[in-house]
């Protein structure tokens, strides 16, 4: 500050008391401006609450909806499965029942010839 010499004990006590006056003044200043404008605020952040609250629901319904479908598709996805193995069994089991099926006629089939070549050689006798 001008006018004060630095040198002397008390100016520089007074200089120090003015410097923190004048900053108190200033923050004390600020303090009631923000003060006028703290509903803005506060309804602005209520706002913003709201907002990010309907956002966390919108996204928890968003992720149960496709937990939901994702179970579905899975459930869907084992019935198809159950399903297919169940007709590749029907297959397997109908193939084994066909080639028995020729396996007892292709015996059959032998048996006759065979009982055929045995009857004419005892015709031939």
């Amino acid at each position: 500050m001008k006018g004060s010499d630095p040198n002397k004990f008390g100016d520089r006590l007074s200089d120090a008391a003015k410097a923190r006056a004048a900053q108190l003044e200033k923050a004390k200043a600020k303090l009631a401006e923000l003060a006028k404008s703290r509903p803005e605020r506060d309804a602005e952040r209520a706002r913003i609450a709201a907002e990010r609250a309907e956002r966390e629901t919108t996204r928890k319904a968003e992720k149960e909806a496709r937990a939901k479908r994702e179970a579905e598709e899975r459930a869907a996805a084992e019935t198809a499965r159950i399903e297919a193995e169940r007709l590749a069994e029907e297959e397997r089991n109908r193939s084994a029942n066909e080639e028995k099926a020729k396996l007892a006629q292709l015996l059959a089939d032998q048996k006759a010839a065979r009982d055929a070549r045995y009857a004419a050689r005892k015709a031939r006798r």
